[in-house]
């Protein structure tokens, strides 16, 4: 049994850990402004049990944003339609999109911190890679639709998380963004316009 009690500090650590880092996200007004020791504070934790587990800033980013993205990134794995792995290519792709505006709007400053953290281009980041590549797939599968991988990135473009903030900064209300990108992916998929103004599951 005193073996169990590293790992369960462990686990309590991380948990704690990625709590007070998505508050802090959260809270603040520039990604950059928060540091390993504010986080390692508001967590109770020494700033050496970060570095030992994280290896730098970047790397709890890294963490806290795919410990977040996780339910979606399962959905789109093995859930049901819309964004699930049945469903009409047609429709998958707005639905995909839709979903990473969406969590991106209700995480905008830790996906900042993420692609802005200036530690190498976002399009060589794991995270990128995977949904470029699942968008690709995606699209060679839409009937008459030949992607060579540029419409995925041109259609990720459209959810960056800077464009999301400045958007989302200037007002635009979530619904709204949410249309115009469902109307959007509707015309680069040649496919008629959406009607309720959405292109993926209700949020």
């Amino acid at each position: 049994m005193a073996e169990r009690k590293p790992r369960k500090d462990a686990e309590r650590n991380r948990a704690a850990v990625l709590a007070a880092a998505d508050e802090l996200f959260a809270r603040c007004t520039r990604p950059e402004d928060v540091t390993m020791a504010d986080v390692a504070a508001a967590a109770g934790v020494g700033k050496g049990t970060l570095f030992r587990a994280y290896g730098d800033r970047t790397g709890l980013i890294r963490a806290l944003y795919a410990a977040r993205l996780e339910p979606v990134a399962r959905a789109v794995e093995e859930g049901p339609p819309p964004l699930g792995p049945a469903t009409d290519p047609r429709l998958r792709v707005p639905a995909l999109l839709d979903a990473l505006l969406c969590f991106k709007l209700d995480h905008r400053h830790l996906a900042l911190a993420l692609e802005g953290d200036g530690s190498d281009s976002p399009y060589r980041a794991e995270h990128y890679g995977y949904w470029h590549s699942l968008l690709k797939t995606v699209l060679d599968r839409v009937p008459g639709f030949d992607d060579d991988g540029f419409a995925a990135h041109a259609l990720l473009a459209a959810v960056r998380a800077d464009l999301v903030e400045h958007l989302a900064d200037g007002g635009a209300p979530r619904e709204e963004l949410r249309a115009q990108l469902a109307r959007y992916v509707a015309r680069v998929l040649g496919s008629p316009a959406p009607t309720g103004g959405q292109g993926g599951a209700a949020r």
